[in-house]
C-alpha cells in the first residue's frame, strides 16, 4: 500500500514538473534559448520583442487576480490541461510567423492561457503535495525539474534546428531557418499538446479536493481582505518582483553570448540550453537545505550572488577573451536566481498563510510579484537597442543590481518577521 502511495506521489510531482514548465515553453523558452534566431526569423528588434511580453504582461496582471480564487474552487487538473491545449494551439499559430500586431495579440492570448487557468492552480497543488514539513523539497523539484524540462526542450530545439538546417548556419539564408524553426515550434505544441492530455486523465486530486476547506468558499472580497492583514505577503510581492527580473533576465545570456563573446547562433543557443540544466541541480539541492534550515534564509543569500554578479556583468571584465570568467559568472548568478526563484512560494507555509487560502494568496501576490513580465522586456530591450553591443548589456546588468538590491532588503525583513512569528 505504501509502495502505491509513494508511486502515485511521484507520478503526481512529475506531472506537476512536466506541466509546469510545458506551458511556459512556447511564450518564453523558445525566445530564451533562440533570441538571435527568433528576433531574426520574425523580423523584429528587442525592443518589439519586449512589448510582445510587455503585453503578455498586461493580460497576466489581470490573470493573477482572478485566477488565484478559482484555483481555490476548482480541481487542478481541468484548469491545467485546458490551459495546455489552448497554448499548444498558440503554438501551432506562431508557426504561421503572424505580423507583429498578431504576434502581440497571440502573447496576450498566452498571458490568459497559462496564468488565469493555471499558474495559481499549479502552485496549490505543489504546496499540498508537499505537506507540511517538505515545502523547499517540493518547490525545489517544482523549479528543478522544470528547469530540467526546459533544458531538454531546449536540447530537443536546437536538435531539431541543427537538423533541419542542412549546411553550415552562417551560409543559410533566412527562409531556411525559418523553415528550421517553423519545424521546432510545431514539434514543441505537439509535445505540449501531449502533455496537456496526460494532465487531464492522470493528475489525482484526491489529496487536492480534501484540503478545500470552507474557508476557500467564503466570498473572495473576504479571502482577500484575510491575505492582506498578513505582512509577510506585502514582503513577498517585493522579493518575487525582484527575484523575477533577475530570472527574465537571463532571457539574454544567448544574446550575450553572441554579441559580446562572439558565439555563432547555434553556440549562443546552447548556452541558454546549458543554463537551464544548472536549474535542476540547484533547485533540489536548495530545496533540501531550505527544508533544514529555512527557505527565507537561502533567498537573502541568493539575492547577494545575484547583486555581486550583476556588478561583476555591469563592468568591462568580461569579454571574448574572458570565457572562463563569463562560465564561473553565469554558474554563480544561476545559483542566486535559483536560489531565490524556488524557494518564493516555499515560504507560504513559513508565513503560517492558511492553506486554504493558498490560490488567493498566490494570485494577490503575483499581482505585483510578476509585473517584470509588462516592463522587463521593454526595458531590457530597449536598453539593448539604444547602446548596441557590449555597452548596452552593461547598462542591463546595472538595472538588474538595483533590483537585486532591493530584493535582498525584502528578503532580510521577511526573514526578521518570520524567525519571530516561527519562534
Amino acid at each position: 500500500m505504501f509502495k502505491k502511495q509513494s508511486a502515485s506521489s511521484a507520478f503526481t510531482i512529475i506531472l506537476l514538473i512536466l506541466a509546469g514548465e510545458a506551458v511556459f515553453v512556447l511564450p518564453f523558452v523558445l525566445a530564451r534559448i533562440f533570441r538571435p534566431t527568433f528576433l531574426e526569423v520574425f523580423a523584429i528588434n528587442n525592443t518589439q520583442l519586449g512589448s510582445c511580453f510587455s503585453v503578455y504582461g498586461i493580460v497576466a496582471f489581470v490573470s493573477y487576480l482572478f485566477g488565484g480564487p478559482l484555483a481555490d474552487k476548482f480541481k487542478p487538473n481541468k484548469l491545467m490541461a485546458v490551459a495546455l491545449f489552448l497554448t499548444a494551439l498558440g503554438g501551432f499559430y506562431l508557426a504561421s510567423y503572424p505580423s507583429l500586431f498578431l504576434l502581440h495579440v497571440l502573447y496576450g492570448f498566452w498571458g490568459f492561457t497559462t496564468i488565469f487557468l493555471f499558474w495559481a492552480a499549479m502552485i496549490k497543488a505543489t504546496r499540498i503535495w508537499g505537506g507540511t514539513n517538505n515545502q523547499g523539497i517540493a518547490f525545489g523539484f517544482l523549479d528543478g525539474g522544470r528547469g530540467l524540462t526546459a533544458a531538454l526542450f531546449g536540447t530537443l530545439g536546437v536538435l531539431l534546428f541543427s537538423f533541419f538546417v542542412t549546411s553550415n548556419i552562417n551560409d543559410t539564408s533566412l527562409s531556411e531557418r525559418q523553415s528550421a524553426f517553423r519545424m521546432v515550434i510545431i514539434a514543441i505544441s505537439l509535445i505540449v499538446s501531449v502533455i496537456g492530455v496526460l494532465v487531464y486523465f492522470f493528475l489525482k486530486n484526491d489529496t487536492y479536493s480534501e484540503q478545500n476547506s470552507k474557508i476557500s468558499q467564503k466570498l473572495t472580497l473576504q479571502n482577500f481582505k484575510v491575505i492582506m492583514k498578513y505582512p509577510s505577503v506585502w514582503l513577498l510581492m517585493i522579493i518575487i518582483l525582484c527575484a523575477y527580473f533577475g530570472y527574465k533576465m537571463t532571457d539574454v545570456f544567448s544574446l550575450y553570448a553572441k554579441d559580446v563573446m562572439k558565439y555563432d547562433d547555434i553556440d549562443s543557443a546552447q548556452v541558454g540550453t546549458y543554463l537551464l540544466y544548472m536549474r535542476p541541480i540547484i533547485g533540489v539541492t536548495i530545496g533540501l537545505l531550505a527544508d533544514k534550515t529555512r527557505a527565507s534564509f537561502w533567498i537573502v543569500i541568493g539575492f547577494l550572488l545575484m547583486l555581486c554578479t550583476s556588478l561583476i556583468f555591469s563592468t568591462t571584465f568580461i569579454n571574448s577573451n574572458e570565457t572562463i570568467l563569463f562560465v564561473l559568472s553565469i554558474v554563480i548568478m544561476a545559483i542566486g536566481v535559483y536560489s531565490a526563484r524556488v524557494l518564493y512560494f516555499a515560504t507560504l507555509e513559513e508565513a503560517k498563510i492558511p492553506l486554504a487560502l493558498t490560490g488567493t494568496a498566490v494570485g494577490f501576490i503575483s499581482i505585483i510579484g510578476y509585473t517584470p513580465d509588462i516592463f522587463a522586456g521593454p526595458i531590457i530591450g530597449y536598453l539593448l537597442d539604444a547602446s548596441p553591443g557590449v555597452l548596452g548589456h552593461r547598462h542591463v546588468f546595472m538595472t538588474m543590481a538595483i533590483f537585486s538590491f532591493i530584493g535582498l532588503l525584502a528578503a532580510f525583513a521577511f526573514y526578521k518577521i518570520s524567525t519571530k512569528k516561527n519562534a
